[in-house]
């Protein structure tokens, strides 16, 4: 393997990989299969892919073409050394209005092309639901479809031609008339017309086998259309010519309610006369919530299009009026249109768990039928799942007969391994029977390769043999799919991942407690690797800076699963692999949300580093912000907070104090406040009758609202007592009663008077920093502190997203073995849900300005900001806040290594809205991170919700920010 690296090294200008995670990266796609490579090779153009052709020929060494990594039957990954071309190969080359073409390169990934397309009222056809990381050439390479299929076709169809090279080293320009067929070809073909003409089934998604029927002369010979779908194994795409096609001016969404997926099945085909743009079914165990949707069992989505939003519309009202439904519904609104869309393109994610949240596999997860034979289909296809035991939730583009359902398979065991055999036989026997296609979309890869013969015949199948071998003599191009398979049941990347739970200290309760079965959440289908923001998602924002897989969701659990496997990854929990990977993981729990399948990388993150370091020296940061709520304390009760801003001014001692603390030198070092919000709640409660009849409410005083922002706890305190809330803080001693009014602070147990008062503390900068032990321990001491409240009704409001986060999600996951921790998350409210909750009848100050800023990660990911919204829209505060993160994301940010990454995440979105913002905008910022790097980046002021309605109240905050 040097030999082949060095070699490689000497003739390739792109970048050689035989590193563990290069390798590791792309044991996977987004199948149930796992190849351990030689190394990777990002090729830069047609010259490199030459090269690397010319090497592994002399050396008998496969080769595995790669996109974005996102096929469900294997086919994206090889044992030799597989070409990434998402790096460099991944340009858009021209692009002609006029002639409605253009040329792209194989890396490019779909939604790029259509971006430059839109302007010109042009797009591509084919729309895969990975249309945001899937590539060109993949789909190519897999003759994609999507959604949009009934109206455009395949990706076949929007092929012109194709500069492909031949494991040989050919140049061939593929296209129509014979065009750049290697010798042989026209042979076969010719020597075969009769079962050319009627070994191929006729229907709209036959993805299956070799396309060699195109190349009968009544099919134009089209060579480039032949080569579409072939997986690449017949020669490796370095550039595509490919058709654009008309968008309509303006869409409707006519939602379709069925009482079961049968009965929606049945009507699709009869809809297909009315030129629908889509044909889309889902049942309802694939939706989160079917409040946004018409009532029923079922639905299709019927997309429409059309000169005018009008004409949309009444094309997608006819079709409702032609259909027989429970309930419909018509949205022409682009943005609900978009939530309903990212309701069936996150299907392929939110298919891999069963309702009961039992994992659910691919490897049947596209066949095909006649439109009009899928009702049948489907119900012997239910029958068939019973017969062996087995659970599916089938959806996809019933319009074209084309089904995806991930089945809840167990690939874990011998005998469940055998089960899937059994069914996967007799399951390619049913979509024979029917007329179909094993494949309707994905491609047969190692999942269905194996069966071909049942529907092609074996003598068919010799022929896609005999191309092959035109193609690739030397079978060096992905051997194992389409011709000479793999066996189904081989490979499986289960297979090398521990049978026994591993020891953890996080409870996983969604996963069993099985660290190996969270792991196992990541399929693959890389969501995690869309290169823009859609709305307000935050995943993965690492990933969008660097362009680097290992940076990505999706590259990171695959490191884990590779580490849990021991075969590359060799030193477990050791790995410097794996901890460099998460080093830029900034923790913004977006995955959490974003993710279909809701992978938690910030939390498998602060259990690598709890084992990576146990034991062992941990780095600088991990002591100076990780225990920040301690340093924090002392300075508090030493009352030195001035002393430390003051050296924190001068140059030289911040110089040492960063270098010694980890933290990265182009930060400025945060003001601490020089009274603590504690100490204004107690002069204030000296001085000031408070409290009153209302809703008794616990507010969190959080590490930063204590230490550094007080001004946001003592404008909550205002606001929520605006609204009629009794406000009390928690208690500082373990007291013995349920407490009421302010006793919360007031130290009621001679022995906790001795010891000193203590305080809650959500644990936050513990588990960031993966000290979990020390976690556990914080937290364990904020439960007892916290017990006399969790005997009382009261609510806890917590102004900090990150700590609200923490304690709603993380506390019950690390203490899962303390009951009191559940109890406390489920009393965790924000400010905006205590106010919409506790008083509902109170109108907050109509403060009446635009307002920019961000929303915070953890708040998106955990908490959810409905609530906020409806407060700000109440508060007559104006548009949308964005999505992204802002970069600092705690202790992320101030680490050194880290800036770089940092300021370019704030860059994405937050940046940009806040200096496009008028004068009269208010910068909205919950999170403490988000304020501080609107300072530290932009110079600009950002504000707490509560802040500016305390404002609004006419309450002036006078003692400031930092007092």
């Amino acid at each position: 393997m040097t030999d082949l690296e060095a070699e490689l090294r000497k003739v390739v200008r792109g970048e050689v990989g035989f590193d563990v995670t290069s390798r590791a990266l792309v044991t996977m796609d987004a199948s149930n299969y796992r190849r351990v490579p030689l190394g990777v090779v990002a090729p830069r153009d047609a010259d490199d892919v030459a090269a690397v052709l010319e090497v592994c020929r002399e050396r008998g060494v496969p080769v595995v073409p790669r996109g974005g990594g996102t096929s469900i039957a294997g086919q994206a990954t090889g044992v030799g050394v597989v070409l990434d071309f998402t790096r460099h190969m991944n340009r858009l080359v021209s692009l002609d209005a006029e002639a409605r073409t253009a040329v792209v390169q194989p890396g490019l990934v779909l939604d790029r092309l259509q971006e430059a397309a839109a302007p010109h009222g042009l797009r591509f056809g084919p729309d895969p639901s990975t249309h945001s990381r899937c590539t060109l050439g993949g789909m190519i390479g897999n003759n994609s479809c999507g959604s949009h299929s009934v109206a455009w076709g395949t990706t076949a169809d929007s092929v012109r031609e194709l500069d492909v090279l031949t494991a040989r080293g050919r140049r061939l320009r593929l296209g129509p008339g014979w065009a750049g067929a290697p010798d042989g070809l026209r042979e076969l073909v010719e020597g075969e017309p009769a079962r050319l003409r009627t070994g191929f089934p006729e229907l709209p998604r036959r993805i299956s086998g070799y396309a060699l029927d195109a190349l009968l002369p009544e099919k134009g010979a089209d060579v480039a259309r032949s080569f579409c779908g072939s997986e690449g194994t017949l020669g490796v795409l370095t550039e595509a010519v490919v058709r654009l096609v008309e968008a309509p001016r303006a869409r409707a969404l006519a939602v379709l309610a069925y009482a079961d997926e049968s009965a929606a099945a049945e009507a699709a085909a009869g809809l297909l006369p009315y030129g629908p743009l889509t044909v889309e079914g889902m049942g309802q165990d694939l939706v989160p919530s079917a409040a946004a949707l018409p009532r029923g069992g079922a639905w299709l989505f019927v997309e429409t299009g059309g000169e005018s939003p009008a004409q949309a519309r009444a094309r997608a009202e006819a079709i409702v009026r032609a259909a027989d439904v429970v309930d419909s519904a018509v949205v022409t609104d682009p943005a609900g249109q978009r939530a309903l869309w990212r309701i069936r393109e996150d299907a392929s994610g939110t298919a891999t768990r069963m309702p009961d949240g039992r994992e659910a596999w691919p490897g049947w997860e596209d066949c095909a039928v006649p439109p009009a034979r899928l009702g049948a289909y489907l119900r012997d296809f239910r029958a068939l799942l019973a017969a062996h035991g087995l659970r599916g939730t089938p959806y996809g583009h019933f319009g074209d007969g084309c089904i995806h359902v991930r089945i809840d398979f167990d690939l874990m065991t011998e005998a469940g391994v055998g089960r899937f055999r059994r069914f996967s036989e007799e399951l390619a026997d049913v979509v024979v029977a029917h007329g179909g296609s094993l494949s309707g979309e994905h491609g047969d890869g190692q999942a269905r390769a194996e069966l071909l013969p049942k529907m092609y015949g074996t003598q068919t199948v010799g022929l896609f043999e005999r191309a092959k071998g035109i193609w690739d003599p030397d079978d060096l191009l992905n051997p194992g799919m389409l011709v000479r398979p793999a066996p189904l049941d081989a490979d499986l990347r289960f297979a090398v991942l521990p049978r026994e739970p591993v020891d953890v200290v996080f409870g996983y309760p969604a996963d069993g407690g099985d660290f190996s079965a969270a792991v196992r959440r990541c399929v693959g289908v890389a969501k995690c690797r869309t290169t823009s923001v859609a709305g307000s998602a935050v995943m993965c924002p690492s990933f969008r800076v660097t362009g680097e897989e290992q940076h990505s969701t999706r590259g990171r659990a695959r490191l884990l699963h590779e580490m849990l496997a021991g075969e590359l990854v060799t030193d477990g929990w050791r790995s410097t692999e794996v901890r460099d990977a998460l080093d830029l993981c900034l923790a913004c729990k977006g995955c959490r949300s974003d993710c279909p399948v809701e992978v938690d990388m910030a939390t498998y993150k602060a259990e690598f580093l709890h084992h990576h370091y146990a034991g062992r020296r941990r780095p600088a940061a991990h002591h100076s912000m990780g225990r920040l709520p301690q340093w924090l304390r002392l300075v508090a009760r030493t009352r030195t907070a001035s002393l430390v801003n003051a050296l924190a001014s001068v140059r030289p001692l911040a110089w040492a104090a960063k270098r010694l603390g980890g933290i990265a030198p182009e930060r400025e070092i945060p003001r601490l406040a020089t009274r603590t919000f504690s100490r204004w709640w107690e002069r204030r409660r000296g001085e000031t009758a408070v409290g009153g009849g209302g809703d008794l409410v616990i507010l969190w005083p959080d590490t930063f609202t204590e230490h550094l922002s007080p001004s946001v706890g003592q404008a909550a305190v205002r606001v929520l007592e605006a609204a009629g809330l009794r406000v009390a803080l928690p208690p500082t001693v373990r007291l013995k009663g349920a407490p009421g009014g302010d006793e919360m602070t007031v130290p009621l147990d001679p022995v906790s008077l001795l010891r000193g008062r203590e305080r809650v503390c959500c644990g936050l900068t513990y588990l960031s920093t993966g000290q979990l032990d020390r976690a556990r321990a914080v937290l364990r001491r904020t439960l007892d502190l916290m017990e006399p409240v969790l005997r009382t009704g009261a609510p806890v409001v917590v102004l900090e997203p990150s700590c609200a986060a923490a304690l709603r999600a993380d506390l019950p996951e690390l203490l899962h073995d303390d009951p009191r921790a559940r109890r406390l998350a489920e009393r965790v409210l924000t400010f905006a849900e205590t106010l919409e909750r506790l008083a509902p009848d109170w109108t907050p100050p109509r403060v009446d300005r635009p307002a920019v800023g961000q929303t915070h990660c953890h708040q998106h990911a955990v908490l959810g900001d409905a609530a906020d919204r409806r407060l700000r829209e109440a508060a007559g505060l104006s548009g949308e806040l964005s999505g992204g993160c802002c970069g600092l994301a705690g202790n992320f940010g101030f680490e050194k290594g880290h800036f770089e990454v940092s300021v370019a995440c704030a860059q994405e979105q937050l940046l940009p809205a806040v200096r496009g913002a008028g004068e009269a905008a208010v910068v909205l910022a919950d999170g403490f991170s988000c304020r501080t790097q609107l300072e530290q980046l932009a110079g600009v002021r950002g504000w707490h919700l509560a802040e500016v309605l305390a404002e609004g109240l006419g309450e002036g905050l006078g003692e400031g920010a930092r007092e």
